[in-house]
Protein backbone atom coordinates (compact mmCIF):
# COMPACT_ATOMS: atom_id res chain seq x y z
CA UNK A 1 0.00 0.00 0.00
CA UNK A 2 1.32 3.21 -0.81
CA UNK A 3 1.21 6.29 1.50
CA UNK A 4 -1.32 8.23 -0.58
CA UNK A 5 -3.71 4.98 -0.02
CA UNK A 6 -2.73 4.98 3.56
CA UNK A 7 -3.02 8.27 4.57
CA UNK A 8 -6.79 8.23 2.42
CA UNK A 9 -7.48 5.12 4.57
CA UNK A 10 -6.25 7.00 8.09
CA UNK A 11 -8.45 10.06 6.95
CA UNK A 12 -11.49 7.58 6.70
CA UNK A 13 -11.02 5.82 9.81
CA UNK A 14 -10.66 9.16 11.47
CA UNK A 15 -14.30 10.47 10.00
CA UNK A 16 -15.20 6.54 10.93
CA UNK A 17 -14.12 7.62 14.75
CA UNK A 18 -15.62 10.85 15.11
CA UNK A 19 -19.12 9.87 14.02
CA UNK A 20 -18.85 6.64 15.80
CA UNK A 21 -18.03 8.34 19.12
CA UNK A 22 -19.54 12.04 18.91
CA UNK A 23 -22.28 10.21 17.31
CA UNK A 24 -23.82 9.13 20.81
CA UNK A 25 -23.18 12.10 22.28
CA UNK A 26 -25.33 14.26 19.48
CA UNK A 27 -27.68 11.55 20.04
CA UNK A 28 -27.78 11.94 23.43
CA UNK A 29 -28.00 15.94 23.61
CA UNK A 30 -30.70 15.37 20.68
CA UNK A 31 -32.91 13.59 22.68
CA UNK A 32 -32.87 15.19 26.23
CA UNK A 33 -36.50 16.75 25.32
CA UNK A 34 -37.69 13.45 24.16
CA UNK A 35 -35.99 10.86 26.82
CA UNK A 36 -35.66 13.72 29.96
CA UNK A 37 -39.11 14.23 30.93
CA UNK A 38 -38.04 15.37 34.45
CA UNK A 39 -34.99 17.71 35.53
CA UNK A 40 -33.39 14.46 37.08
CA UNK A 41 -33.76 12.70 34.04
CA UNK A 42 -32.39 15.18 31.92
CA UNK A 43 -29.38 15.70 34.23
CA UNK A 44 -28.81 12.02 34.56
CA UNK A 45 -28.23 11.69 30.65
CA UNK A 46 -26.07 14.68 30.69
CA UNK A 47 -24.03 13.15 33.29
CA UNK A 48 -23.60 9.83 30.99
CA UNK A 49 -21.70 12.00 28.47
CA UNK A 50 -20.02 14.53 30.39
CA UNK A 51 -16.59 12.87 30.78
CA UNK A 52 -16.53 12.07 26.93
CA UNK A 53 -17.90 14.65 24.59
CA UNK A 54 -14.67 16.58 24.50
CA UNK A 55 -12.63 14.10 24.18
CA UNK A 56 -14.67 12.80 21.23
CA UNK A 57 -14.37 16.40 19.85
CA UNK A 58 -10.57 15.74 19.50
CA UNK A 59 -11.45 12.92 16.14
CA UNK A 60 -13.07 15.81 14.18
CA UNK A 61 -9.69 18.16 14.88
CA UNK A 62 -8.26 15.76 13.66
CA UNK A 63 -9.57 14.51 11.01
CA UNK A 64 -9.46 17.61 9.17
CA UNK A 65 -6.30 18.30 10.69
CA UNK A 66 -5.38 14.63 8.66
CA UNK A 67 -6.87 16.05 5.60
CA UNK A 68 -5.35 19.81 5.70
CA UNK A 69 -1.35 18.11 6.13
CA UNK A 70 -2.06 15.18 4.03
CA UNK A 71 -4.46 15.85 1.31
CA UNK A 72 -4.33 19.64 0.87
CA UNK A 73 -6.15 19.77 -2.73
CA UNK A 74 -8.81 18.58 -1.04
CA UNK A 75 -9.10 20.59 1.71
CA UNK A 76 -8.83 23.76 -0.48
CA UNK A 77 -11.70 22.02 -2.53
CA UNK A 78 -13.76 21.13 0.17
CA UNK A 79 -13.98 23.74 2.71
CA UNK A 80 -14.95 26.73 0.17
CA UNK A 81 -17.13 24.61 -1.70
CA UNK A 82 -18.95 23.93 1.42
CA UNK A 83 -18.34 27.16 3.71
CA UNK A 84 -22.15 27.62 5.11
CA UNK A 85 -22.09 24.01 6.77
CA UNK A 86 -18.65 24.02 8.11
CA UNK A 87 -19.71 27.40 9.65
CA UNK A 88 -23.01 25.59 10.88
CA UNK A 89 -20.59 23.18 11.86
CA UNK A 90 -18.64 25.29 14.55
CA UNK A 91 -21.66 27.19 15.50
CA UNK A 92 -23.12 24.70 16.64
CA UNK A 93 -20.03 22.87 18.33
CA UNK A 94 -19.07 26.36 19.92
CA UNK A 95 -23.00 27.29 21.40
CA UNK A 96 -22.69 23.60 22.53
CA UNK A 97 -19.19 23.80 24.70
CA UNK A 98 -20.71 26.67 26.30
CA UNK A 99 -23.43 25.42 27.03
CA UNK A 100 -22.34 22.42 28.61
CA UNK A 101 -19.57 24.82 30.84
CA UNK A 102 -22.45 27.66 31.56
CA UNK A 103 -25.71 25.07 32.60
CA UNK A 104 -23.77 24.49 35.94
CA UNK A 105 -22.60 27.66 36.94
CA UNK A 106 -26.27 28.73 38.01
CA UNK A 107 -28.62 26.47 39.76
CA UNK A 108 -32.34 27.56 38.97
CA UNK A 109 -34.94 25.41 36.79
CA UNK A 110 -34.97 28.42 34.34
CA UNK A 111 -31.43 28.96 33.86
CA UNK A 112 -30.81 24.58 33.66
CA UNK A 113 -33.79 24.29 30.90
CA UNK A 114 -32.67 27.15 28.60
CA UNK A 115 -28.79 25.84 28.79
CA UNK A 116 -30.13 22.07 28.12
CA UNK A 117 -32.02 23.73 24.68
CA UNK A 118 -29.11 25.05 23.30
CA UNK A 119 -27.22 22.13 23.89
CA UNK A 120 -29.80 20.16 22.31
CA UNK A 121 -29.97 22.77 19.57
CA UNK A 122 -26.01 22.84 19.27
CA UNK A 123 -26.14 19.05 18.66
CA UNK A 124 -28.66 19.09 16.30
CA UNK A 125 -27.11 21.55 14.15
CA UNK A 126 -23.65 20.18 14.27
CA UNK A 127 -24.60 17.41 13.42
CA UNK A 128 -26.80 18.17 10.57
CA UNK A 129 -23.90 20.47 9.24
CA UNK A 130 -21.28 17.59 9.46
CA UNK A 131 -23.98 15.42 7.26
CA UNK A 132 -24.32 17.71 4.80
CA UNK A 133 -20.64 18.18 4.07
CA UNK A 134 -20.26 15.08 4.09
CA UNK A 135 -22.70 14.11 2.31
CA UNK A 136 -21.95 16.54 -0.70
CA UNK A 137 -18.32 15.51 -0.37
CA UNK A 138 -18.73 11.50 -1.49
CA UNK A 139 -21.87 12.22 -4.23
CA UNK A 140 -20.33 15.35 -5.78
CA UNK A 141 -19.91 19.10 -5.58
CA UNK A 142 -20.13 21.38 -8.77
CA UNK A 143 -16.72 22.74 -9.14
CA UNK A 144 -14.83 23.70 -12.28
CA UNK A 145 -11.28 22.68 -13.44
CA UNK A 146 -9.53 24.61 -10.98
CA UNK A 147 -11.58 22.79 -8.27
CA UNK A 148 -13.71 26.00 -7.50
CA UNK A 149 -17.39 25.64 -6.39
CA UNK A 150 -19.76 26.97 -9.53
CA UNK A 151 -22.84 28.58 -8.75
CA UNK A 152 -23.98 30.57 -5.69
CA UNK A 153 -23.79 30.27 -1.74
CA UNK A 154 -26.13 27.59 -2.07
CA UNK A 155 -25.12 25.48 -5.13
CA UNK A 156 -23.35 22.57 -2.61
CA UNK A 157 -26.33 22.32 -0.48
CA UNK A 158 -28.06 19.34 -3.12
CA UNK A 159 -30.15 16.69 -2.60
CA UNK A 160 -27.06 14.76 -1.57
CA UNK A 161 -26.27 16.97 1.59
CA UNK A 162 -29.64 16.55 2.42
CA UNK A 163 -29.21 13.03 2.68
CA UNK A 164 -26.18 13.03 4.46
CA UNK A 165 -27.62 15.34 7.16
CA UNK A 166 -30.11 12.90 7.69
CA UNK A 167 -28.04 9.66 7.76
CA UNK A 168 -25.73 11.57 10.44
CA UNK A 169 -28.66 13.16 12.34
CA UNK A 170 -30.54 9.92 12.18
CA UNK A 171 -27.95 7.38 13.27
CA UNK A 172 -26.92 9.70 16.02
CA UNK A 173 -30.63 9.55 17.60
CA UNK A 174 -30.22 5.55 17.79
CA UNK A 175 -26.90 5.04 18.64
CA UNK A 176 -27.48 7.74 21.59
CA UNK A 177 -30.47 5.96 22.25
CA UNK A 178 -28.60 2.54 22.37
CA UNK A 179 -25.75 4.21 24.73
CA UNK A 180 -28.32 5.39 27.08
CA UNK A 181 -29.92 2.09 27.22
CA UNK A 182 -26.30 0.85 27.92
CA UNK A 183 -25.02 3.26 30.38
CA UNK A 184 -27.89 4.44 32.86
CA UNK A 185 -30.66 3.27 34.59
CA UNK A 186 -34.10 3.64 35.53
CA UNK A 187 -37.07 5.39 33.53
CA UNK A 188 -34.43 7.10 30.65
CA UNK A 189 -33.04 3.26 30.15
CA UNK A 190 -36.55 1.92 29.62
CA UNK A 191 -37.68 5.23 26.68
CA UNK A 192 -34.16 4.93 25.13
CA UNK A 193 -34.37 0.94 24.52
CA UNK A 194 -38.31 1.60 23.21
CA UNK A 195 -36.71 4.40 21.28
CA UNK A 196 -34.43 2.73 19.57
CA UNK A 197 -36.69 -0.69 18.85
CA UNK A 198 -39.08 1.94 17.20
CA UNK A 199 -36.59 4.32 15.37
CA UNK A 200 -33.69 1.89 14.07
CA UNK A 201 -35.01 0.62 10.77
CA UNK A 202 -36.34 4.53 10.06
CA UNK A 203 -33.17 5.97 10.99
CA UNK A 204 -30.56 3.37 9.43
CA UNK A 205 -32.56 3.88 5.65
CA UNK A 206 -30.67 7.34 4.95
CA UNK A 207 -27.21 5.83 5.85
CA UNK A 208 -27.84 2.48 3.76
CA UNK A 209 -28.92 4.94 0.92
CA UNK A 210 -26.11 6.92 0.91
CA UNK A 211 -23.82 4.05 1.07
CA UNK A 212 -25.93 2.11 -1.60
CA UNK A 213 -25.97 4.91 -4.32
CA UNK A 214 -22.13 5.61 -3.56
CA UNK A 215 -21.55 1.81 -4.22
CA UNK A 216 -24.08 1.87 -7.62
CA UNK A 217 -22.05 4.83 -8.83
CA UNK A 218 -18.50 3.40 -8.19
CA UNK A 219 -18.61 0.56 -6.09
CA UNK A 220 -16.64 -2.97 -6.40
CA UNK A 221 -17.87 -6.12 -5.59
CA UNK A 222 -15.78 -5.76 -2.05
CA UNK A 223 -18.06 -2.54 -1.56
CA UNK A 224 -21.26 -4.66 -2.25
CA UNK A 225 -20.41 -7.06 0.36
CA UNK A 226 -19.81 -4.55 3.18
CA UNK A 227 -23.31 -2.83 2.08
CA UNK A 228 -25.10 -5.74 2.73
CA UNK A 229 -22.81 -6.10 6.06
CA UNK A 230 -24.68 -2.70 7.38
CA UNK A 231 -27.92 -3.65 6.04
CA UNK A 232 -27.79 -6.88 8.11
CA UNK A 233 -26.40 -5.36 11.06
CA UNK A 234 -29.57 -3.21 11.25
CA UNK A 235 -31.31 -6.04 11.45
CA UNK A 236 -28.97 -7.67 13.98
CA UNK A 237 -29.32 -4.34 15.90
CA UNK A 238 -33.18 -4.30 15.83
CA UNK A 239 -33.11 -8.32 17.15
CA UNK A 240 -30.94 -7.12 19.64
CA UNK A 241 -32.93 -4.43 21.26
CA UNK A 242 -35.97 -6.39 21.46
CA UNK A 243 -34.44 -9.34 23.70
CA UNK A 244 -33.13 -6.60 26.38
CA UNK A 245 -29.50 -7.28 24.85
CA UNK A 246 -28.22 -3.05 25.23
CA UNK A 247 -24.51 -4.39 24.75
CA UNK A 248 -25.22 -6.53 21.74
CA UNK A 249 -27.38 -3.75 19.71
CA UNK A 250 -25.11 -0.93 20.56
CA UNK A 251 -22.35 -2.56 18.82
CA UNK A 252 -24.54 -4.27 15.88
CA UNK A 253 -25.65 -0.25 15.31
CA UNK A 254 -21.67 0.26 15.48
CA UNK A 255 -20.99 -2.08 12.71
CA UNK A 256 -24.08 -0.42 10.70
CA UNK A 257 -22.35 2.87 10.84
CA UNK A 258 -18.19 1.36 10.25
CA UNK A 259 -19.13 -0.91 7.21
CA UNK A 260 -21.13 2.04 5.63
CA UNK A 261 -18.18 4.34 6.07
CA UNK A 262 -15.93 1.77 4.33
CA UNK A 263 -18.70 1.17 1.48
CA UNK A 264 -18.73 5.06 0.88
CA UNK A 265 -15.00 5.31 1.10
CA UNK A 266 -13.80 2.33 -0.32
CA UNK A 267 -15.96 3.23 -3.71
CA UNK A 268 -15.00 6.62 -4.07
CA UNK A 269 -11.38 5.94 -3.89
CA UNK A 270 -9.26 7.19 -5.08
CA UNK A 271 -11.44 10.28 -5.99
CA UNK A 272 -11.97 12.73 -3.07
CA UNK A 273 -14.12 14.74 -4.25
CA UNK A 274 -16.04 14.08 -7.43
CA UNK A 275 -17.57 17.05 -9.32
CA UNK A 276 -20.88 17.22 -10.80
CA UNK A 277 -20.15 19.23 -13.79
CA UNK A 278 -17.94 17.27 -15.22
CA UNK A 279 -15.90 13.68 -14.41
CA UNK A 280 -12.17 15.19 -15.58
CA UNK A 281 -12.95 17.96 -13.14
CA UNK A 282 -12.80 14.92 -9.89
CA UNK A 283 -10.26 16.04 -7.30
CA UNK A 284 -8.19 12.39 -6.95
CA UNK A 285 -5.89 11.56 -3.83
CA UNK A 286 -2.92 11.98 -6.36
CA UNK A 287 -4.43 15.63 -7.07
CA UNK A 288 -4.85 16.42 -3.81
CA UNK A 289 -1.41 14.75 -1.77
CA UNK A 290 1.51 16.02 -0.75
CA UNK A 291 4.96 14.52 -1.22
CA UNK A 292 5.86 11.29 -0.53
CA UNK A 293 8.46 12.47 2.05
CA UNK A 294 5.84 14.48 3.61
CA UNK A 295 3.76 11.47 4.22
CA UNK A 296 6.70 9.21 5.51
CA UNK A 297 7.29 12.12 7.76
CA UNK A 298 3.43 12.42 8.89
CA UNK A 299 3.62 8.52 9.14
CA UNK A 300 6.31 8.38 11.86
CA UNK A 301 4.49 11.27 13.91
CA UNK A 302 1.24 9.22 13.70
CA UNK A 303 2.71 6.28 15.31
CA UNK A 304 4.72 7.97 18.03
CA UNK A 305 1.45 9.84 18.79
CA UNK A 306 -1.57 7.91 18.03
CA UNK A 307 -0.74 5.26 20.07
CA UNK A 308 -0.70 7.35 23.62
CA UNK A 309 -4.01 9.60 22.25
CA UNK A 310 -6.15 6.20 21.98
CA UNK A 311 -4.46 4.70 25.42
CA UNK A 312 -5.57 7.56 27.15
CA UNK A 313 -9.24 7.49 25.80
CA UNK A 314 -9.41 4.10 26.03
CA UNK A 315 -8.63 4.66 29.98
CA UNK A 316 -11.12 7.42 30.22
CA UNK A 317 -13.90 5.20 29.00
CA UNK A 318 -12.82 1.86 31.48
CA UNK A 319 -12.86 4.81 34.11
CA UNK A 320 -16.36 5.73 33.34
CA UNK A 321 -17.83 2.65 32.19
CA UNK A 322 -20.31 2.21 35.43
CA UNK A 323 -24.11 2.07 34.85
CA UNK A 324 -25.43 5.30 36.09
CA UNK A 325 -28.40 5.93 38.07
CA UNK A 326 -30.79 9.23 39.71
CA UNK A 327 -29.63 7.98 43.16
CA UNK A 328 -27.71 11.00 44.59
CA UNK A 329 -24.42 10.56 45.51
CA UNK A 330 -23.91 9.81 49.15
CA UNK A 331 -21.10 11.84 50.33
CA UNK A 332 -18.91 10.47 53.00
CA UNK A 333 -18.71 13.13 56.43
CA UNK A 334 -15.47 15.17 56.42
CA UNK A 335 -13.96 15.32 59.53
CA UNK A 336 -13.56 18.50 61.17
CA UNK A 337 -9.88 18.88 62.64
CA UNK A 338 -9.52 21.74 65.20
CA UNK A 339 -7.16 24.72 64.49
Amino acid sequence: MDLQTLWFAAVAVLWTGFLLLEGFDFGVAALLPVLGRKPADRHLMLRSIGPLWDGNEVWLITAVGAVFAAFPGWYATWLPALYLPFVLVLFGLIIRAVAFEWRHSHHTEAWDATWTRIITAGSLIAALGIGAALGATTLGLPIDADGTRVGGAFAGLSWSALLGALAVLGFSLVHGALFLALKVDGDVRLRARAFALRWSPVAALPLLAWAGITHLRYGTPVTGVLWLVAALAVVVAWTRIRLDREGAAFAAWAVLLVASAATIFGAAYPVVVPSTVDVAFDVTVADASVSDYTLMIMTWAAGVGLPVVLGYQTWTYWVFRKRLTTEPVQEEPTEVVPA
